[in-house]
């Protein structure tokens, strides 16, 4: 009977242990699955970052190009002004060149608007003092001298010359 009892417990040792084991190879089962699902996740993932990484040097390369175009715009519209000013101050000579300023035609307009304005100011201010101080120009008109009153040998005298 012993060994009997001993071959019983033998095998209710083996079963608990099937059963452990089981549950073991359930559990390394139900790992592996989790483990291949974040696998999934984790390709996923990468997939995702290396589509973001190409939209970054995309948006990069754009971000480069505008900056790039903008600073051309911005020279072609400095040289635009600049001629635009050249233009005004040839169609504009009676206005100093100096009161003639700015960086667009925006501002060069409003500046040749102000420049006129006081130019015209002082004009207006030399016509004024012009007009106080008049006096004729020149000397007075030339006219033979009157011979009248002269006697007949100072008129012989005067037409010789003498």
């Amino acid at each position: 009977m012993a060994q009997n009892e001993k071959k019983e417990s033998e095998d209710e040792e083996l079963e608990r242990l099937k059963v452990k084991v089981s549950r073991l190879e359930s559990l390394v089962a139900d790992r592996e699955q989790a483990l291949a699902e974040r696998d999934g996740q984790i390709n996923t993932l990468e997939q995702a970052v290396s589509q973001k990484d190409s939209r970054i040097a995309k948006l990069e390369q754009s971000a480069a190009t505008a900056t790039d175009r903008q600073q051309k715009l911005e020279e072609n519209i400095r040289q635009a002004a600049a001629a635009y000013r050249s233009a005004v101050i040839s169609a504009n000579p009676e206005i100093p060149e100096e009161l003639i300023c700015g960086e667009t035609a925006e501002d060069i307009g409003e500046s040749l608007a102000g420049a006129r304005k006081l130019v015209s100011r002082v004009r207006q201010g030399l016509e004024a003092g012009a007009m106080q101080s008049r006096f004729p120009g020149g000397a007075p008109v030339r006219t033979a001298p009157d011979t009248s009153a002269l006697s007949a040998r100072e008129k012989i005298k005067y037409a010789i010359g003498g």
